[in-house]
């Protein structure tokens, strides 16, 4: 009776861990005596490991001694810090801290020599590191959802970087580093507190999207006129009232967009002066006609 009892018990016992709470996938590796590598996925180009949602508030010691490491996903936790240890991991290709409570990167972030893809969006950054800059490859960085107002200087040696994601911070006028990064197509600097873009963004001789919606610039600059490359620029919610004469010469904007995934020129909420309201409602290309015809007989 006492055994059958006890037997009972067990079979109770396991149902109810079986219904407990799943524990995260490296703690239950190690307590079943796995090697922490078995985590590693290994595709076609890389090897890589993914903690989503793991409502990590520290990273495990384990995942610095990972050095083959490739592709590591840290997004969507409760990460506070980011360890010096970080700067072992010298083969990642892609990292994505994404999501987390991050007040600051560690220095050690420049030893990822091999970096190409870096997310760092919705965090609590105050500032970059300047050591970032020799992550000299480079070519997608997100900075969105911050606290950030101004980036180092030397921010100018990355010259591979081609995407930039600065949105939702709190820059007051586009950093003059940006300017030198004449690698860049994508270029979103939405939600910020711009007042001006300055002559300088002429520079950016590759930009194909430029996104400055939802800030306080009063006016576009005749420079960024001549950047032939751009297919969408986003002005929508600014204080913009007049258009540069030679916003014509942008042969591949095609259309006035109204969706803000489209390409195009977006201008709508503005307090455009008359009759820049009425000629836009007529398409880009009577918009394009009028500004020409006005610079001619000017």
């Amino acid at each position: 009776m006492g055994a059958e009892h006890s037997k009972n018990e067990e079979r109770r016992s396991m149902v109810f861990l079986r219904k407990g709470p799943k524990l995260p996938a490296w703690e239950d590796a190690l307590l079943a005596g796995r090697e922490p590598k078995s985590l590693l996925k290994r595709g076609l180009r890389y090897v890589s490991l993914s903690l989503i949602m793991k409502g990590m508030t520290s990273t495990p010691d384990f995942l610095w001694g990972l050095h083959e490491v490739q592709k590591l996903n840290l997004s969507r936790n409760r990460l506070v810090v980011i360890p010096p240890s970080l700067g072992k991991l010298d083969r990642l290709v892609v990292l994505n801290l994404g999501g987390n409570c991050l007040k600051c990167l560690p220095k050690e972030i420049g030893l990822l020599r091999n970096l190409k893809v870096l997310f760092v969006n919705m965090n609590c950054l105050k500032e970059v590191p300047a050591e970032l800059s020799l992550c000299r490859k480079l070519e997608v960085l997100s900075l969105s959802h911050n606290c950030i107002s101004q980036l180092p200087l030397s921010f100018t040696d990355l010259t591979s970087l081609r995407k930039l994601n600065l949105s939702n911070n709190r820059f007051v006028q586009i950093p003059l580093c940006i300017f030198a990064l004449r690698s860049l197509d994508f270029l979103h600097l939405g939600s910020n507190k711009l007042e001006n873009i300055a002559e300088s963004i002429q520079y950016l001789v590759n930009l194909q999207i430029f996104i400055v919606e939802n800030n306080n610039i009063r006016s576009l600059p005749r420079s960024l006129c001549y950047i032939s490359t751009l297919e969408l620029l986003n002005a929508d919610y600014n204080a913009i009232q007049t258009l540069p004469d030679e916003l014509y010469l942008l042969r591949r904007l095609r259309r006035i967009a109204w969706n803000p995934m489209d390409k195009g020129l977006h201008i709508a909420h503005n307090p455009l002066s008359r009759p820049l309201p009425e000629v836009v409602e007529g398409g880009l290309d009577v918009l394009f006609s009028y500004l020409r015809d006005k610079k001619e007989h000017n």
